[in-house]
């Protein structure tokens, strides 16, 4: 039975064999068979196959790959291709194997190491100049098969052709708005182009309307849906290291005109006819309007009449109508490809309209002298009616009434020469136009002019020269024209040429942004070499100009720095505490020096202000205290030197406290207080010093001296046995100084002194170990009460006294001898 089917068939005959052919099977098609033994009795259970049978000729090795290629070469490599055999001897190819011969070599050899499944390969690492043969064999799972017919000879060298281009449009190619259209060709060259699209000399890239498409033999650019925009001359390029060729097409997207550009003007309205006028449409549509079709309107009514269809003008007589009545005009424009949207007009009564004619334009003043000048006008509006006479006024600029200037008429002309002007004075003019209906509007006044002959252009500026210059600047100088001719000078007009160009640029726009007679040129480039020249303006013009004798190399022209020291630069600046020190100078030097302040060989105090301009420095410390004082250094430095000047600042205040306060010679009322000169006098000689004293238990200073210039002082009248505090402080002429004061009290007695001797001290009884004393009081008491008698003895012939002891009374007896 066949796999895919249930039902058995019998084989057509019965075999007494163990073997059998089955006829009449279909290639391709798979099969199961049974097979069931017959005796006598019956037949006995069938055996079947396992596996499904396919039909199909005994396996044998391929046959030979077919159409092998040289599909490219270069210097050192071959790229070849091939298609399968035409019978794969009945199993799936499972690799080819390519062989390449040396020519005048005998045998092939393998190509291929690894598998290769691939109709395509590239054989690399030739040598430049070989040739060589090629050939393809197929393998399957029975083995390889024959190889195929060989390649002819192959060179090894780069194949160059350049560019071909063969392109399917023409020159010109034009589209409907909205429908897509392709340019395509084909191109080849060797190695292979580069294809680039532009339009209008712009690359062209894809997006959602743009596509292009190029293969290796063909090009394509697609444009979906065309705007008017994709208009242009488009331009495909093919390159390659031998050339190029390019290919071009001008496209014209055309579509039907956009609207006539209004308003409509109404030029003429008459009673039973209309002049209308209007702008052509703003895009033609790619084609040149053929026609513009007028419609008319009545407003009371619905339906457009047609006023006419066949004119390229953009104005239009719109004859027959109702007097009174209002219209309305439509507009369409024309082309080859269809009709715009129409321009509908404004509602315009049919009427005649005669008024006084329009007011004319400002009237132009020429050829002024001193006593004339001619004005000139422009025609206006006649209103309807023609013009018979044209009206001239005149008055002084800062007048109020206006002056015909004659009484005849001005017609039909439109200037007039004004007489009987009064030479420096400055008049101004207008113009009224006059019809049957009466006198319109005056123009506007035109610009005023003073009544003076005319100037002319000035002479050149005279010996301009360069004064200065720095890196990127040069400063010029020169004296005005000799003749101004006639003619304030209005400024100067300054010009520069880098040596070497032809073309002279401007230093200034406008004259008048120079009115002196000189100039920095600014914005040059350091080292080059510049002309430069002058020309001087007036309401004329420009004169001649000036040129600047040499060329002038800018560079910073250096000059070493130059201090100038205000006056309170002197040696010495005495300035009062809680004022402000300014110090200050004029700095000169070209390039400007650098500025540095220094306070004793230190940076300045951070409180102080410092300020820097392009002419001087100034220093400036506000609030000072006596720490400010000190020698400041003002420093200026550039490359051409420095210079240095120096101030010592005093700062006056208040002096300090006065040294080393002591107290000696203390009585019982009175003690000595000397101290030293304090270590700072604030700037300022010590006028006096103040002393003052302090009982201990009270909290109250007292004056004792406020006037004293000398460093000492005795206090009188104290109270014995009290404890004092002292304290003295230092004035000047800015006021009083701290004080210092005694660390410790000082208690008024008088100074004690030892005793005088024992008088009359003599022996009253002796034992052999003890001696009895007696003796007398002695004369002084050094100041206090007597507490006691020293009792001392010494043996005979030693130097040294052996104390016994301190007794109170006079008398002792001395024992242990």
């Amino acid at each position: 039975r066949e796999s895919d089917h249930r039902a058995w068939t019998p084989v057509t005959y019965t075999v007494t064999r163990q073997n059998a052919t089955v006829q009449g099977l279909i290639q391709g098609k798979a099969y199961f068979f049974r097979i069931a033994a017959e005796n006598i009795i019956g037949m006995g259970p069938f055996t079947e196959t396992t596996k499904e049978i396919l039909i199909r000729d005994p396996i044998t090795v391929p046959d030979r790959p077919e159409d092998l290629e040289v599909k490219a070469v270069t210097k050192n490599s071959v790229t070849l291709t091939w298609n399968p055999p035409k019978y794969n001897g009945g199993s799936d190819i499972t690799m080819y194997v390519l062989e390449s011969r040396l020519i005048g070599k005998d045998k092939f050899h393998k190509v291929t190491k690894e598998k290769m499944l691939d109709r395509k390969f590239t054989v690399e690492g030739l040598k430049e100049g070989d040739t060589y043969e090629y050939r393809v064999s197929a393998c399957n799972i029975v083995g390889q098969g024959k190889p195929s017919f060989c390649t002819k000879p192959i060179t090894c060298k780069d194949e160059i052709a350049p560019p071909t281009l063969d392109l399917d449009f023409r020159d010109k190619l034009i589209v409907r708005v909205g429908e897509a259209f392709s340019l395509t060709g084909r191109y080849s060259g060797k190695p292979a182009p580069k294809v680039t699209w532009l339009k209008d000399d712009i690359v062209l890239k894809e997006d959602d309307r743009t596509k292009i498409k190029t293969t290796p033999t063909t090009l394509c650019l697609g444009i979906l849906k065309s705007v008017r925009e994709d208009t242009g001359k488009y331009c495909v390029t093919v390159e390659n290291s031998t050339g190029s060729r390019k290919g071009f097409c001008q496209v014209n997207v055309v579509d039907r005109p956009s609207p006539p550009v209004g308003p409509v003007i109404f030029d003429e309205v008459f009673k039973d006819h209309m002049v209308v006028s209007w702008k052509p449409p703003l895009d033609d549509g790619g084609s040149e309007i053929t026609n513009y079709i007028i419609e008319k309107k009545d407003t009371h009514k619905d339906l457009w009449m047609p006023v006419t269809s066949a004119t390229v003008k953009t104005t239009c007589k719109v004859p027959k109508l109702l007097e009174g009545r209002e219209y309305q005009i439509r507009i369409y424009a024309e082309n080859l490809y269809g009709i715009s949207d129409p321009l509908i007009s404004d509602e315009m009564k049919a009427k005649d309209r005669f008024r006084v004619p329009d007011a004319p334009e400002q009237p132009i003043i020429k050829d002024v002298t001193k006593d004339s000048a001619v004005v000139v006008w422009n025609k206006p509006y006649d209103g309807g009616k023609p013009i018979t006479n044209y009206i001239v006024e005149k008055k002084e600029t800062m007048a109020t009434r206006w002056v015909r200037v004659t009484k005849d008429p001005i017609f039909p002309g439109t200037k007039f020469k004004v007489p009987d002007l009064l030479e420096g004075c400055q008049y101004e003019f207008r113009v009224s136009a006059e019809n049957e209906i009466g006198v319109g509007d005056p123009s506007p006044p035109s610009k005023p002019i003073f009544a003076r002959d005319p100037i002319a252009k000035p002479s050149p500026p005279v010996n301009p020269e360069a004064v200065d210059k720095t890196k990127n600047s040069v400063d010029l100088s020169w004296q005005p024209p000799r003749h101004d001719g006639n003619g304030k000078i209005i400024g100067y007009l300054i010009e520069y040429q880098k040596v070497g160009d032809e073309e002279w640029k401007q230093a200034n726009l406008t004259a008048d942004s120079c009115p002196e007679t000189n100039y920095k040129v600014t914005g040059l480039t350091e080292g080059l070499t510049y002309k430069f020249r002058v020309k001087a303006v007036n309401a004329a013009g420009e004169s001649d100009p000036a040129h600047v004798p040499d060329p002038v190399e800018v560079k910073d022209r250096l000059e070493p720095p130059e201090l100038i020291l205000d006056a309170n630069m002197a040696r010495e600046q005495h300035v009062k505490a809680g004022d402000t020190l300014r110090l200050s100078a004029v700095i000169k030097g070209v390039p400007f020096p650098k500025v540095t302040w220094k306070k004793e060989g230190h940076e300045v105090s951070p409180k102080a202000d410092i300020e820097v301009t392009g002419v001087g420095s100034k220093l400036e410390i506000r609030n000072t205290v006596h720490e400010d004082g000190g020698m400041y250094s003002l420093t200026v430095e550039n490359p051409a030197g420095s210079k240095t000047v120096s101030v010592k600042v005093v700062v006056l205040d208040k002096p300090g406290p006065p040294r080393n306060l002591n107290i000696s010679d203390v009585r019982s009322d009175s003690c000595y207080i000397t101290w030293m000169e304090p270590e700072d006098d604030g700037g300022s000689v010590i006028t006096n010093y103040v002393v003052e004293r302090k009982d201990v238990a009270s909290a109250q200073w007292v004056a004792i001296s406020s006037s004293s210039k000398k460093r000492s002082h005795m206090a009188k009248y104290l109270m014995e046995g009290i404890q004092y505090l002292f304290r003295v402080a230092a004035e000047n002429q800015y006021g009083r100084g701290p004080y210092v004061e005694t660390l410790k009290p000082i208690k008024a007695i008088d100074p004690l002194h030892p005793p005088g001797p024992p008088k009359n001290l003599h022996h009253v009884d002796v034992d052999k170990t003890e001696v009895s004393l007696v003796w007398n009081r002695p004369d002084r008491d050094g100041g206090a009460e007597i507490t006691g008698y020293l009792v001392e003895y010494q043996e005979d012939g030693a130097d040294e006294w052996t104390k016994f002891q301190t007794v109170p009374m006079l008398d002792c007896v001395v024992t242990g001898l």
